[in-house]
């Protein structure tokens, strides 16, 4: 099967600053997971922003998702765009693509990020895959629309809502979901990266928004356990779509730890002839 992915972004492609590869979650985009803080992080580093298909512009795959051939379209997408090495920005279901990006391709990786991220569904995240997926079969998107509101906005963000703002929540979240949902949660229900964390040898940090009640924090700390010296930060009260306060203190870290990597070399952006 070949999975085309659609990139709708390639901020600012400088050869002199090192380049980030953003991989987004499960229903969501480039965008919408990462729209916060483009401007910001475009400033001094190259964003690559690769769609899954049913997400942006890029078609429904034909055929059901593999991580594998993910991991390799969305590293062929930096190739292209003239970026040999990265670092690789996972959320959600895109923290299982960066991590087996980084086992697939280790000589490109520089470093990894990956916030609320999981390396095979936990009970709740398996339960609401199942249940978007049979909610979807039914037709009742709205009611697809409210799991995620429910699932994905964190308690304070909702208890600030007046109930008659409800209904346009939902209304904003339906209009907002992708063609292709349902194929990224029948991925998220078959993922399973546990054997390759061990792999991981690029520097890595894990952010848990301690308040996500789609993706357990469990999940976040089984990520930081099994990678070697990954850093770990806890995000207290988050949810698991960060809202500007945390997408804000996530930045902070975010920004700290990739400034203290090494920095690229002019060899960085020189062909890889091995780890491909």
């Amino acid at each position: 099967m070949n999975t085309d992915v659609n990139t709708d972004m390639n901020i600012g492609v400088n050869a002199e600053r090192p380049a980030l590869l953003l991989a987004h979650g499960a229903g969501g985009s480039i965008a919408g997971n990462f729209g916060l803080v483009l401007d910001d992080l475009a400033r001094d580093y190259t964003l690559i922003g690769p769609h899954y298909p049913g997400a942006g512009d890029s078609p429904v795959a034909a055929e059901p998702l593999e991580l594998d051939e993910l991991a390799d379209q969305l590293v062929a997408t930096a190739v292209a765009a003239g970026q040999e090495s990265f670092a690789v920005l996972g959320e959600s279901l895109g923290s299982a693509v960066a991590v087996r990006v980084a086992t697939r391709h280790p000589a490109r990786v520089r470093a990894l990020v990956l916030t609320a991220g999981f390396p095979v569904a936990d009970p709740v995240l398996a339960l609401a895959a199942q249940l978007i997926k049979s909610l979807a079969a039914a037709g009742r998107w709205e009611d697809v629309a409210r799991l995620a509101c429910v699932s994905c906005l964190s308690r304070a963000d909702l208890a600030e809502l007046a109930p008659s703002d409800l209904d346009a929540l939902v209304e904003r979240t339906l209009d907002g979901m992708p063609p292709g949902m349902v194929d990224h949660f029948d991925l998220v229900s078959r993922v399973d990266v546990r054997a390759d964390l061990a792999k991981v040898a690029a520097p890595t940090l894990v952010v848990a928004p301690m308040g996500d009640r789609l993706v357990l924090p469990d999940s976040s700390y089984r990520l930081a356990a099994g990678i070697a010296g990954a850093e770990l930060i806890e995000l207290p009260g988050a949810a698991h779509i960060l809202n500007a306060v945390d997408r804000a203190t996530w930045l902070r870290h975010v920004r700290a730890f990739l400034g203290a990597l090494p920095a690229v070399s002019a060899m960085a952006n020189s062909p890889v002839t091995s780890g491909n």
